[in-house]
């Protein structure tokens, strides 16, 4: 129960960053505030571990450390930030988050060899036929009143979604632990990202109200990037790999609720359906326990970067694991 509770919390906190922000951008921030905000704050609290443990360019180099800094850094935020200013929240989260796993399998695929389990291809195939649903219904939908920016909105969202993926491979292999790996990557972009924000805009957000700046610097910079990261470890210390990754399936469906009250954005009843696809895929390909089946699971890449050695199987666990 503490384990489901914990991937439970951390799921609800992805999902209600789509809302969130969609909700900041579309009334005082703007995305380059929002990357400020979160990696300038978790920049700071996270800074002297860097201090203490080093870049970890034994193992990373410098164009690996690029690579986690762009894919879950100030460009990832960017990106995924620009795309809630032209899309909905829960495409937002069906698509960044949902299409994850596929994006990992196609790497881990072409680049290091590995295989597809019965399982897995099932869920990546549910996975793609959601994101395609979704993005090629609302598209149908307009007709000649095509919605253009809405689909640019989607096309940043899986811009984002491969991003995390570039992020989630480089950290299995550099076998780096989530704090060290989420210091890295927000002292990096506060590093990197502040003085451009600085220069291009040095008072934009002191004409912000300081109720809004409180709010977003909180949840961006301490619950998003440092919370989230913590409650997810210790569902995968109690779960196992498998049983905490297979939390990232109920992602879309908490972000179309969430945004629901909060934005007043409501799916359709396709959407819906393709997020409940997206949902299924994701709960497939990150190894969920299934009746009588276990094959490989994506989930193990985030499990394995978490524990490198630990495989997923401590008691606690359902039976088929």
């Amino acid at each position: 129960m503490r384990g489901a509770a914990f991937g439970l919390a951390a799921a609800a906190i992805w999902a209600s960053w789509s809302a969130v922000t969609r909700l900041a951008v579309t009334t005082s921030l703007d995305p380059w505030d929002i990357v400020a905000l979160r990696f300038g704050v978790a920049g700071l609290l996270l800074a002297p571990i860097v201090v203490r443990r080093g870049l970890a360019l034994d193992r990373l180099g410098w164009p690996g450390l690029a690579g986690i800094i762009a894919g879950n850094g100030a460009p990832y935020a960017l990106v995924a930030a620009e795309g809630l200013h032209f899309a909905p929240a829960y495409d937002g989260g069906a698509l960044n988050p949902g299409c994850m796993p596929l994006f990992v399998a196609l790497i881990a695929a072409t680049v290091l060899r590995e295989p597809f389990a019965k399982a897995q291809k099932l869920g990546l195939v549910l996975i793609l036929t959601g994101a395609l649903t979704m993005i090629g219904w609302h598209t149908a939908a307009a007709g000649t009143n095509w919605n253009t920016s809405r689909a640019f909105g989607d096309a940043l969202f899986l811009l984002a979604s491969f991003l995390t993926a570039v992020f989630t491979v480089l950290t299995r292999q550099a076998k780096l632990d989530p704090i060290h790996a989420a210091a890295l990557l927000s002292t990096g972009s506060m590093v990197v990202w502040l003085p451009i924000y600085l220069a291009a805009s040095p008072t934009h957000l002191a004409h912000i109200p300081i109720v809004d700046l409180v709010i977003q610097a909180l949840f961006q910079g301490i619950l998003v990037t440092i919370v989230s990261l913590v409650l997810y470890v210790r569902s995968v210390a109690i779960l196992g790999a498998s049983g905490g990754a297979a939390f990232g399936a109920l992602v879309p469906a908490l972000t179309a609720f969430i945004a629901i009250p909060l934005v007043g954005e409501r799916p359709s009843d396709m959407g819906w359906l393709s997020i409940i696809v997206i949902s299924t895929g994701v709960y497939l390909a990150s190894g969920g326990p299934l009746p009588a089946a276990r094959g490989f699971a994506v989930g193990d890449y985030m499990g394995r970067m978490l524990k490198p050695r630990h495989r997923g199987r401590r008691r606690g666990t359902s039976s088929s694991g």
